[in-house]
């Protein structure tokens, strides 16, 4: 188990240097100065603003995990409340690790088989992974005109609705009748490999008895709502954060990325981050989940770097919003500390108050996932 941590850990590591030296070896300039007065004309209160959003989500994903409980054991969302802190908490500080931590807590505190609740954990993804591509690409297809001189952001935003309804017709479908088409998927791989065909399976039946946790279609459309309601608070508070950033001022010099022996010429523009929509908000979402892949614990790495690379290409650092370099660094640091490292400090008192160790319950949970 720790060799394979270790390997992982190292590769992650090897991939996030990559990243960073691409990210930075193009930077002739990096100023510093700029990149910390930026960051201190910060609002505080808008920031403290985007934390309670993140907050209140973990309300949310309460409410909806008790709403995937309702057939097996009726429960007050109440209750669900600290596990959900923690649980992101161990993922923030331990990385993958941590992921099962949540489900753990939950098999618990109610008394229900881990295996009942790692399909639940499952189901939760997924339609978190719909609602982020529905929202994503609806708003990019429909008002992505803004970026018409980038038409990859229009083709993306219709990909990602495409495979928004896509995943959507086939959670309805597999919730309708599970058995069928994992007898079907497993057919077909037998095909090609009788090892895969078994491993291909039991997944996509432990994710059908997860989605039978949803026991109407009432309790359906619930769980969808709450879970685009979700996304769209975490949007906001995106957004929170970049109008935390006042209007400001900075040089620009034409040939900065061209012939550095030839006298530059400063070009002053107004910088507007705290002018973002909601289109581009929902990008830098975007850009930061596919970051999230490659994370560290603790230090995160990938998602921030995503952000920061959006913001300061050329979608963003031309007009309106002109962003800089710098402040596509404080930025991407900030949404990553609001929206992902947050939770430590509640998260950590609720595993003191109920005495529970992230590390301990880490370790047992990953071990029945792999059991």
């Amino acid at each position: 188990m720790k060799r394979k941590h270790a390997i992982t850990t190292a590769i992650v590591v090897l991939i996030l240097g990559i990243l960073v030296y691409a990210q930075f070896r193009t930077w002739r300039r990096f100023d510093w100065h700029q990149f910390f007065e930026q960051t201190g004309r910060v609002s505080i209160w808008m920031i403290l603003g985007g934390v309670l959003l993140i907050y209140s989500v973990y309300v949310l994903r309460a409410i909806r995990w008790a709403i995937f409980l309702a057939p097996a054991k009726k429960t007050e969302f109440t209750r669900m409340i600290p596990s959900q802190f923690i649980g992101f908490t161990g993922l923030a500080l331990l990385g993958r690790p941590g992921e099962f931590v949540r489900p753990y807590l939950v098999a618990k505190k109610e008394d229900l088989t881990f295996s009942s609740q790692l399909a639940v954990w499952a189901v939760e993804r997924v339609f978190d992974m719909c609602s982020v591509a529905l929202l994503l690409g609806a708003t990019l297809a429909f008002k992505g005109g803004k970026y018409k001189q980038f038409p990859q952001v229009e083709q993306a935003g219709i990909a990602m609705l495409v495979l928004a309804t896509a995943l959507a017709l086939f959670v309805i479908a597999l919730w309708w009748r599970s058995e069928a088409i994992s007898n079907f998927i497993e057919r077909i791989l037998r095909m090609f490999s009788e090892k895969i065909a078994g491993a291909v399976c039991r997944r996509v039946r432990a994710f059908g008895e997860g989605l039978h946790t949803i026991h109407s279609w009432r309790s359906f459309v619930a769980v969808a709502l709450l879970s685009i309601g979700i996304w769209l608070i975490i949007a906001r508070a995106y957004i929170q954060v970049m109008h935390a950033y006042p209007q400001t001022t900075s040089i620009r010099y034409v040939d900065e990325d061209n012939d550095p022996s030839t006298p530059a010429i400063p070009v002053t523009k107004t910088v507007r981050l705290h002018e973002m929509k909601l289109e581009d908000v929902l990008l830098v979402m975007g850009a930061s989940m596919i970051g999230s892949v490659v994370q560290l614990p603790g230090v995160g790495g990938g998602s921030q770097l995503a952000v920061i690379g959006l913001l300061s290409s050329d979608i963003f650092k031309g007009e309106p919003y002109n962003i800089t370099r710098e402040l596509a660094v404080s930025c991407g640091i900030m949404l990553w500390l609001v929206t992902f490292m947050s939770v430590i400090p509640a998260g950590l008192f609720l595993a003191h108050r109920e005495r529970i160790s992230l590390k301990a319950v880490s370790e047992e949970s990953e071990a029945e996932a792999e059991g």
